[in-house]
């Protein structure tokens, strides 16, 4: 069974034309991106995750198209200037995977831009701080664990909300954006499984996943009772966090074909999926 990490160039010409493109990794294909950050992450006032995910070689050596699918972390404190931009990027949709009560604390409605609720209720500080009620510190353990189980749970019980965004993505070629409240969790598992479907290597969809690091900054004026320390691991992301959701990705479904074809509908029989990877990879 080919693998996300491990899918070599035999196992591609065992493929039709079609299944290849929701496959992963291509041993021997260029991973370096040679684009700069700069190029890709595009600097707002109200949100400091907003990035591109074109650029990166998928599949057959072909590159992701710039300035189709966006990713960020919330909209809530965008400014004139900042909706103007995304107006100028095409962005006329935004998916929206934060939790009911976050969205409404920090809700918005951008005229011009369409909002669609794709709800995964967030789970981490939450059990954390129901830990530390009990009367035991925290320790970074706890916090790893906790994110780690989170990730779990998005394969285990959330996946008919990716689906839903791939649902969106394969219905019209349009610019697009999605975003949870930090843009790192259940938007970087996104990012990771359409730069996947797309055909992006396993070196890229890292480098993607791991830039939130660089550009993500935390609005500080939340009340929380979790120390620093905790507060660093949950706010950032490492290897560990996504891995978590690759390994449910592999032990109940089988690995990432299988999971992008049962459970995010993505049959590769289906012209709809040729679509969707025509409209968001160059033709050179």
């Amino acid at each position: 069974m080919c693998e996300w990490a491990k899918l070599s160039s035999a196992c591609i010409t065992r493929l039709s034309y079609v299944q290849a493109v929701f496959r992963v990794n291509i041993q021997g294909m260029s991973t370096h991106n040679p684009h700069t950050l700069a190029q890709r992450h595009i600097a707002l006032n109200g949100a400091s995750n907003f990035r591109d995910l074109g650029g990166y070689v998928g599949h057959e050596g072909r590159t992701v198209q710039w300035r189709k699918i966006f990713r960020s972390d919330h909209l809530a404190s965008l400014d004139e200037q900042d909706v103007s931009q995304l107006k100028t990027l095409g962005i006329a949709r935004s998916f929206d995977f934060r939790g009911v009560q976050e969205s409404q604390a920090q809700s918005y409605a951008w005229s011009g831009i369409e909002r669609h609720s794709l709800s995964i209720e967030p789970t981490v500080v939450q059990r954390l701080q129901a830990q530390h009620l009990t009367g035991r510190p925290l320790s970074a353990a706890d916090a790893l664990d906790a994110m780690q189980a989170t990730y779990r749970e998005f394969v285990k019980s959330d996946s008919h909300r990716f689906a839903e965004l791939f649902e969106h993505l394969l219905a019209k070629p349009d610019p697009l954006l999605f975003h949870c409240t930090a843009g790192k969790d259940r938007t970087g598992l996104a990012a990771a499984l359409i730069l996947s479907a797309l055909g992006v290597s396993e070196q890229d969809i890292w480098q993607d996943y791991l830039l939130t690091n660089q550009l993500y900054k935390r609005n500080h004026t939340g009340a929380t009772t979790l120390s620093p320390k905790v507060l660093k691991i949950v706010w950032q992301v490492q290897e560990s966090f996504l891995k978590a959701s690759l390994e449910v990705i592999q032990q109940d479904h089988g690995g990432m074909h299988n999971y992008l074809r049962q459970q995010l509908k993505l049959s590769w029989r289906s012209p709809r999926v040729g679509q969707f990877w025509r409209s968001k990879i160059s033709e050179s």
